[in-house]
């Protein structure tokens, strides 16, 4: 009797572990939901970065690294993860690929970008920041767009700087550099977000310094946009 009534005790322990274990894998999942505020404005400067950048690698690698559960996205960003948007966004990544290759055409891509980029960029951080106030909200999604903004301007300087080489493998090799920095620095913040934000950081110094080029930069890719499309029009009508 006693053995049974030990064994009975030990089973009974067993299971109550159990159930701590379960419970506690079970909060361990979900803490990602639950960031501390250095922590999620250290995401959202790194993702806004990103997708400053190349918005539409940003938002595939989110949602692929999300289905993988490599990252835990907050609710108001399920969607995300949703194949209807992982798809779309591998697709205009395929399409933004070939483009930045093609002389006029990559000056008149990145100009539309300008419209993209900034409010997706301000739209995940809003929707990151959901766990805080409103008006944490917005500030998130000003910081977000803002950011998002200085890399575009970045990329578009950098650019401008290569664009004057006769061969073609600078802007090649550039091009393929962005988008592996992207999906290096999406999934980098997910798992050292302070580190991310320390990087994104010191390459918007850079920026700030050189403001008075990428300023410029940034007026002579809307006026060589304006250019290739008018000179495109006027071969192809009729004399």
């Amino acid at each position: 009797m006693w053995l049974f009534a030990t064994v009975r005790r030990t089973h009974a322990q067993s299971a109550d572990s159990g159930g701590i274990l379960v419970a506690a894998s079970g909060v361990f999942r979900s803490s990602p939901l639950r960031l501390l505020p250095g922590q999620l404005t250290a995401i959202v400067v790194a993702i806004s970065f990103s997708a400053g950048l190349n918005v539409y690698l940003t938002v595939a690698t989110l949602g692929l690294l999300a289905r993988a559960e490599v990252l835990t996205l907050p609710p108001s960003l399920d969607s995300v993860a949703s194949w209807y948007v992982i798809v779309p966004c591998i697709l205009l990544f395929v399409i933004e690929f070939v483009a930045d290759k093609i002389p006029i055409l990559d000056l008149v891509w990145n100009a539309l970008q300008t419209f993209v980029r900034v409010p997706v960029a301000a739209l995940l951080a809003y929707g990151a920041s959901a766990q805080l106030s409103q008006g944490a909200q917005l500030i998130a999604a000003l910081l977000g767009g803002a950011i998002a903004l200085a890399a575009h301007s970045a990329k578009i300087a950098a650019r401008t700087a290569v664009s004057h080489s006769p061969e073609p493998f600078s802007n090649f090799a550039l091009s393929i550099g962005e988008d592996g920095f992207v999906v290096f620095l999406t999934w980098f913040a997910s798992r050292h977000p302070y580190w991310a934000s320390i990087m994104v950081l010191i390459a918007l110094l850079i920026v700030i310094s050189l403001l008075g080029f990428v300023v410029r930069s940034f007026r002579n890719l809307f006026r060589g946009a304006r250019q290739g499309l008018t000179n495109t029009f006027r071969s192809d009508s009729p004399e």
